[in-house]
């Protein structure tokens, strides 16, 4: 569901808050189940002990101080007692639990002729009646006396204690999720192709397993990347010497050989020779330990096209508007002039790179007026060693958009080949601006 936090940790709060909440509910539910009995009882005795003290004084005083004494009652205790019958309206009391309780019990401690209103008259005290000599007295007390007073007070109490129980959980989970949010961004690097450093084994048994085995993969990841660039690199060194060798053969061979024979086998030689260099570019992305660097996207793309202007090549620029960005220049350069000879090759001899920003992202796309890719095929050729049937006949060693993909995801991006509007090839590159 879209409306639920996406990330652990808030997750798991909002599971413990839910928590606490339903747990703290239920507790003040059962506590005033459980307090309902006593709390009427208790409340009846008072109102049964004030009745009974005053039916006593009214019985024992002399009866021409009685109004004194009931004024005394009055002012100093807020004790009111009538003669008369009740004036209406009469509210009676409402029919809830606490109220039946209270209701049976002090019928029980009074008698069953008491009644017990909570309104005479418009005046909202609460009024209960007894007989002297056949005459209907009522008291009213306070309300004060009978109802809670301090509920706000034990709502702000409760409240306080869930608020810091919600501070303690939230504590306890983000010190849980840090090793986890580590592990999350050691992961993105290596996704990247970068070496992340080493997390921290910190916390429960659990994590610190995690973090020792998460370790180890990056340790052995980063041993077979650096296997594999000393591999290529002595392959390739042990193959660019012979083949420099057949070149300077050839060279001193002169006008012995037949012209065309001889620019097919340069031509083939320098054919194996950037074969070479492209194994070495994709051994290379990835283990670069460049940092990134505020750069000018637009600066390095109108280098790009001065080197292929300076060749005769028909590339041009058309650069939109973007902020200075933290990335490797010279992977970004690779980028472009992998995708440019790509186009170069399979395309036109006209080539279009614009540079634009969509949605917080720069945007660089190489387009070209060649045959395209299906789309059935866009994602397998980001794939290293994948070439379409239709350019086996060229040279190339189906690696140059696999490193344009890899060069992409080490900056957060991502490698799109699309249909140009028109007809062929918009190879669309998206980074993050970050």
């Amino acid at each position: 569901m879209k409306f639920l936090p996406q990330s652990l940790l808030w997750r798991t709060m909002l599971l413990l808050v839910l928590l606490l909440v339903a747990g703290n509910f239920a507790w003040l539910q059962i506590f005033r189940v459980f307090e309902r009995e006593p709390r009427a009882a208790q409340v009846a005795q008072q109102i049964a002990s004030v009745v009974n003290l005053t039916r006593s004084a009214l019985i024992t005083a002399n009866p021409a101080k009685r109004f004194d004494l009931l004024r005394d009652l009055a002012e100093q205790e807020g004790i009111h007692v009538h003669a008369d019958s009740p004036k209406e309206p009469v509210e009676l009391l409402p029919n809830r639990p606490f109220e039946r309780l209270l209701g049976a019990e002090l019928q029980r401690r009074l008698g069953d002729d008491t009644r017990l209103l909570v309104s005479i008259g418009g005046t909202q005290d609460i009024w209960v009646n007894f007989e002297i000599d056949e005459i209907e007295y009522w008291v009213s007390l306070p309300r004060e006396r009978v109802e809670r007073t301090e509920q706000l007070r034990w709502l702000g109490w409760g409240l306080l204690v869930l608020g810091l129980s919600v501070l303690g959980a939230f504590l306890i989970v983000a010190r849980i999720n840090r090793p986890l949010r580590e592990l999350t961004g050691g992961a993105a690097s290596i996704g990247r192709g970068e070496s992340p450093p080493p997390v921290s084994e910190n916390g429960p048994r659990e994590i610190r397993t995690l973090a020792r085995a998460f370790n180890q993969m990056s340790a052995d990841l980063k041993r077979l990347d650096a296997d594999r660039a000393l591999l290529l690199a002595g392959v390739s060194h042990d193959l660019r010497t012979p083949l420099a060798r057949i070149r300077l053969g050839l060279e001193m061979l002169g006008d012995k050989t037949d012209p065309s024979l001889m620019e097919g086998m340069v031509q083939d030689i320098a054919d194996i020779d950037a074969v070479i260099s492209q194994f070495l570019d994709f051994a290379r992305v990835g283990g670069e330990s460049v940092n990134a660097v505020d750069a000018d996207i637009n600066e390095i793309v109108q280098g790009v096209v001065e080197r292929y202007k300076r060749q005769g090549l028909a590339v041009s620029a058309q650069c939109g508007g973007l902020p200075p960005m933290q990335v490797k220049t010279l992977a970004i350069q690779r980028l472009l002039t992998n995708l440019v000879d790509n186009a170069l090759r399979h395309g036109s001899q006209e080539v279009v790179i614009e540079t634009s920003l969509h949605d917080k992202q720069a945007r660089l796309a190489v387009l070209d007026r060649g045959p395209g890719i299906p789309a059935a095929d866009a994602e397998r050729m980001l794939q290293p060693f994948t070439r379409l049937n239709t350019a086996r006949s060229t040279s190339g060693s189906g690696l140059g958009l696999a490193i344009v993909d890899r060069i992409a995801k080490m900056h957060g991006g991502c490698v799109q080949l699309l249909p140009r509007a028109g007809g062929g090839l918009e190879a669309r590159v998206e980074l993050p601006l970050r």
